[in-house]
């Protein structure tokens, strides 16, 4: 079934077109990624999408199918200021949600007529297993208590939130730009599992490149306001995206040698042009043209000069530190970072990561043991949080307070401007403001000024938030290449696997585990270590090759004690609703049958799933 389908949509802002007469259909099922590099328009594309920009042309057309509705996470959400998470979830569009939060409402006034109406609509909406449905999302997230307030809520925090609002909605078709940031990999790896399901339906931005291969079938390239599509996930993308650049450049060399032809007939041809020299002119203007569009390529070069490293770069010494005497974030660490080194940094957040890179950058002292900085080292450090100028700072600006020019490899230079040029700003945007620019080209930009002092260790925090996936590559390209340390912490699972060495994972307690190898493998192998955990406290007869019928009954009779709980639950369940409709009951009853429901629920819940665990015994039985 066809969702949405966009139809000749343009869209420019002055001078430069973002989107020039594209085409898309969104069909039921399709799990759709957009890429493009920073500035492009994959925003405002989904903006338009969304029915918050109004798109551009006299033929433009955005229709969606009866009864179709689109949810979108944007990449900076906002909230009410002096709400707390639970009023947040109540304001979601869903009448399951909105008969629950009524209902809560009405227990806090304690109006009975109220309540009386709320508990009708819980019936009529289907809505009283909701709020375990919230808070099992909330959990999901790592999102804290329902009733903390926003405000309170770090930056992370508000864009998981935001998330589970979307998911909430249950829409039929989401946008999600930048679903990943701020996800832990396993926050990541459940979202993967979440959006594979046949009905799913969604386009996407994201820079993971695992998400875009194990989840999505369609990859659509967003280029010069024109639209591309590859059917396939993201190695077929690369696949196809590889075959069609060898094309073009054979495409290149017989426009090359079709322009010098013409270039060569143009300057023999007299002044006067009649009508069929014409032809040949305009033909010339064609070939010129479609010569320029092969011939483009963006391209980031990073070949900057490196200060020279000594024998002793940077070691840690039995390196502790705690904000609390009973909670260690980092404890006993010792560590001499070897020449070139190549380490990523993993684990939940909260367990220290960012603790850890300021103790390396001297920015926090340690509680126990010391770390030691060599004499040559100077360190390149990437925040999360960005790239701190006044907004009304022009680009060329910012980097020529840094320096006029740099020093490159060979004794070259580049000047402000042509560094700029090197990282994708071209001379009229160098005089665009700061607050003028998108996120993922700020962070382009923070990186250009750190490369600019000529660092021997980079240590990079979560460098790929905001980054599109083209700059990704190049940069990637240059740290593998780059002759000095690299820290690297990141979520981006692909970026860990393609650069690092060894990873540090923080595992808790100040616990820091040195795995060689990088994540793909760490997963690998702490996959075997639970199953081997879990093979060591599971109770199987061992020397017997055929279950015993004491077992069979065993399982047969907790089978049966399972299905009369689940009775005895729904039971309880229903007298349960039903007391919320009796005439004028006292508060004190309403909060006291509120809270017996919610554990019934929770209850029956459980039971339910024991009850499909004893079953699948029994099946093994058979």
């Amino acid at each position: 079934m066809n969702c949405v389908t966009l139809e000749a949509v343009s869209k420019s802002y002055g001078e430069k077109v973002l989107l020039d007469k594209i085409d898309l259909r969104i069909n039921q099922g399709d799990k759709i990624a957009l890429i493009a590099q920073n500035g492009s328009g994959k925003t405002t594309l989904m903006r338009i999408l969304c029915g918050q920009i109004a798109p551009e042309g006299e033929h433009a057309k955005i229709l969606l199918a009866p009864n179709v509705r689109i949810g979108y996470l944007d990449q900076e959400p906002e909230f009410i200021s002096g709400d707390t998470i639970r009023d947040a979830i109540m304001s979601i569009d869903l009448p399951q949600i909105k008969a629950w939060g009524a209902h809560h409402l009405a227990i806090l006034s304690g109006d009975t007529s109220a309540l009386e109406k709320a508990a009708v609509s819980m019936d009529d909406h289907h809505a009283w297993d909701i709020e375990s449905i919230i808070m099992q999302m909330l959990h999901q997230l790592h999102l804290p208590d329902i009733e903390q307030p926003i405000m309170q809520l770090s930056g992370g925090q508000k864009k998981r939130l935001a998330m589970a609002m979307v998911l909430l909605a249950r829409p039929d078709v989401l946008v999600l730009d930048e679903p990943t940031n701020h996800l832990d990999m396993a926050m990541v790896e459940w979202l993967e599992s979440y959006f594979q399901h046949p009905d799913r339906t969604f386009l996407t931005v994201t820079h993971d490149r695992y998400f875009l291969d194990r989840v999505c079938n369609q990859i659509i390239e967003l280029d010069r306001g024109k639209l591309r599509s590859y059917q396939g996930n993201y190695s077929d993308y690369l696949e196809k995206k590889a075959l069609l650049t060898e094309n073009m450049v054979s495409s290149q060399e017989k426009a090359k040698q079709l322009m010098k032809k013409e270039l060569d007939w143009i300057r023999r041809m007299p002044k006067a042009r009649t009508t069929k020299n014409k032809a040949r002119v305009d033909n010339f203007e064609h070939v010129k043209a479609a010569a320029a569009r092969v011939l483009y390529q963006d391209t980031v070069k990073m070949q900057i000069d490196m200060h020279r490293l000594g024998s002793k770069i940077l070691e840690c010494h039995n390196l502790g530190f705690y904000y609390k005497e009973d909670k260690w974030l980092i404890k006993n660490f010792d560590f001499k970072f070897p020449n070139r080194d190549r380490v990523g940094i993993i684990g939940p957040n909260g367990a220290g990561k960012s603790t850890f890179i300021s103790l390396l950058i001297s920015a926090l002292k340690p509680t126990q043991g010391k770390i030691v900085h060599g004499e040559t080292l100077r360190i390149g450090h990437m925040q999360q949080d960005g790239l701190y100028v006044p907004a009304d700072k022009r680009l060329i600006d910012i980097v020529r307070d840094i320096a006029d020019y740099i020093p490159l490899k060979g004794g070259g230079k580049l000047t402000a401007e042509q560094l700029l040029e090197r990282f994708l700003f071209p001379r009229p945007q160098q005089q665009v403001y700061y607050s003028q620019i998108s996120g993922g080209e700020r962070r382009r930009l923070y990186l250009l000024t750190i490369l600019m002092a000529n660092p021997n260790m980079l240590i990079l925090d979560e460098p790929t938030n905001d980054l599109d996936i083209i700059t990704l590559n190049v940069l990637e390209d240059f740290l593998m290449e780059y002759p000095g340390v690299l820290i690297l912490a990141s979520h981006d699972r692909y970026m860990l696997d393609k650069l690092a060495d060894h990873i540090f994972v923080f595992e808790g307690d100040g616990v820091i585990k040195d795995f060689p190898g990088g994540y793909t493998a760490y997963s690998i192998w702490k996959e075997s270590q639970e199953e081997e955990e879990v093979a060591e406290v599971e109770i199987k007869p061992k020397k017997q090759a055929e279950p015993s019928v004491i077992d069979r009954n065993e399982v047969r009779k907790a089978l049966r004690r399972a299905e009369k709980s689940m009775e005895q639950l729904e039971e309880k369940k229903s007298k349960l609703e039903e007391n919320f409709l009796l005439p004028e009951p006292s508060l004190q009853d309403l909060q006291k049958w509120d809270k017996d429901l919610k554990e019934t629920i929770t209850k029956l819940q459980e039971a339910e799933t024991l009850w499909l665990e004893l079953s699948e015994q029994m099946e093994e039985f058979s």
